[in-house]
Formats: structure tokens, C-alpha cells, sequence
């Protein structure tokens, strides 16, 4: 039973759709009837997100999206509107880079990454953009990481490079809220996907302990003792992304189980 969430024939383009989190939303917003484009660097997990929206009786259009690839939006862009008109839910959902200190670093794993993370997601939004104002409604929704809220150890490249998307999505906010379009983050706490069981493997190799033993002690950290499903993520992503949250922008929304211990 779906929510009747007003997006009804809506075009959503979901990034990082082959993955975890991004097929969760990807999946939640056709379930409420919405055009869905499942872009990801890996044709093949974005053909199968796609093929199983399609299976539920939904609309999909896989899209293969190397989003380093900055010369690459336009033409992209300009294919989605061909084939499924113009874009209004975007759903910024990119990649984590490797576990790292803060220090140390080389520049080209910051200007990579700055490029991918950051670069991508501002440019890819200034092209979609003025098409959602025109038509004065528009939702720009983007999943960074609880790192922005309460920085990660050993996360110090993408505490910092995601921490930039919560001051853009502010600002923009505020430019573009009397156009009908709303602008907001959302952050994971720890949701039963492929890249918290990579973190929580790398941080079992780093002690030297069992991954079992590191996964009983991040759920015992949190409040409502486990970890979170992907398609409750994804609930709250499509809600963002509706009608009935018409009133909800510049804001940065937990979806962490009460795990991230700041007010």
C-alpha cells in the first residue's frame, strides 16, 4: 500500500541507484507511481534496480553515470528529458571515497573526490534546476553521511568533502524556496548496506578484531538497537521528495536510529 504521495507520473533521477541506499530510494519513489531513472558508474546494478521496478509494475530507465565525468551531465540530462521529460525529484547520491586520517593525504584524493562527491552534484543540480523553477515544483534531495553532524574517525576525506554539500543545499534553499522547489540533506546512521559492512570490516582489520565483535558495538550504540533497513531510508527520501512535504526545505534530516549523539 503505498502513501499517496502526490508524485504520482513525476521523473525522479536517483544516483547511486545499483547500490544499497540508492536502490531503496529508487524503489520507494516508483512505488508511489513515479518516473524513475536509476543512474550508476555500474551498468549493470543500475539494469537491475531497474528491471525490478519494472518487475512491481513501475517505471525505470537505467542510465550508466560516471559522475566524475563533469563533460558528461548535459548530454545525460538531455536523454532523460527525451525519454521521460523533464526531472522533477533529484536524488544526489554519490559515492563514499576509502577510509582515511585527515592528514597525509595526497591532493589528487581530495581534488578526485571533490570532483565526484561535491563538483558533480552542484553542476548536475544547475542543469536540472532551472527546468523545476520554470515549473514551480521541484525536490532536490541529498544523502550525505552523520559524518557532517559528528565527523567519523578515520573518514577524514569524506567528513570533510560532504560537510560542503550541507552549506550548498542551505543556500540554495533560500534561492530557490518561492519557486516551489525545496532543498534538503539526509543523513544515514548505520543502515544494513554493502558500504557499512565494508567500514565495518576495515575497522575490524585496522584493531584487530572479529567484524562481528565491531558490528555488536556499533548496534549497541544504538538507541533502538540495530542497524537500519534500506528501505526505511528510502521511505524517508521519497517523503522528502513529495507533495505533502511542500513545507520542508533547508533542513538535514537523521535517518539514524537516535544513533548520532549530538542535539
Amino acid at each position: 500500500m503505498t502513501l499517496q504521495l502526490g508524485i504520482e507520473g513525476r521523473t525522479a533521477l536517483v544516483f547511486g541507484a545499483g547500490g544499497g541506499l540508492g536502490g531503496a530510494i529508487a524503489s520507494a519513489l516508483a512505488a508511489e507511481g513515479a518516473k524513475v531513472v536509476a543512474a550508476d558508474i555500474n551498468a549493470e546494478a543500475a539494469a537491475k534496480t531497474a528491471d525490478a521496478i519494472r518487475d512491481s509494475g513501475g517505471t525505470a530507465l537505467p542510465l550508466e553515470w560516471d559522475l566524475a565525468d563533469l563533460d558528461a551531465i548535459d548530454g545525460k540530462v538531455s536523454h532523460i528529458e527525451a525519454e521521460l521529460g523533464g526531472i522533477d525529484i533529484l536524488v544526489n547520491n554519490t559515492g563514499g571515497p576509502p577510509p582515511t586520517p585527515a592528514s597525509g593525504q595526497p591532493v589528487s584524493l581530495w581534488t578526485g573526490n571533490f570532483q565526484s562527491m561535491v563538483m558533480s552534484v552542484i553542476a548536475i543540480t544547475d542543469r536540472v534546476l532551472p527546468g523545476m523553477r520554470e515549473r514551480k515544483w521541484g525536490r532536490i534531495v541529498t544523502s550525505t553521511s552523520s559524518g557532517v553532524v559528528a565527523p567519523i574517525p578515520n573518514l577524514g576525506v569524506s567528513n570533510s568533502l560532504r560537510l560542503a554539500l550541507v552549506g550548498w543545499s542551505k543556500t540554495l534553499a533560500r534561492e530557490v524556496g518561492r519557486d516551489g522547489v525545496t532543498c534538503n540533506i539526509v543523513l544515514p546512521g548505520r543502515i544494513a548496506t554493502p558500504r557499512i559492512s565494508f567500514l565495518d570490516e576495515q575497522k575490524a582489520r585496522r584493531e584487530g578484531r572479529s567484524v562481528e565483535e565491531v558490528s555488536a558495538e556499533s548496534t549497541a550504540s544504538i538507541p533502538v538497537g540495530r542497524y537500519g533497513r534500506p528501505s526505511e531510508y528510502g521511505d524517508v527520501v521519497a517523503f522528502l521528495a513529495s507533495e505533502r512535504a511542500s513545507y520542508l526545505t533547508g533542513s538535514v534530516i537523521r535517518v539514524d536510529g537516535g544513533f548520532i549523539p549530538s542535539i
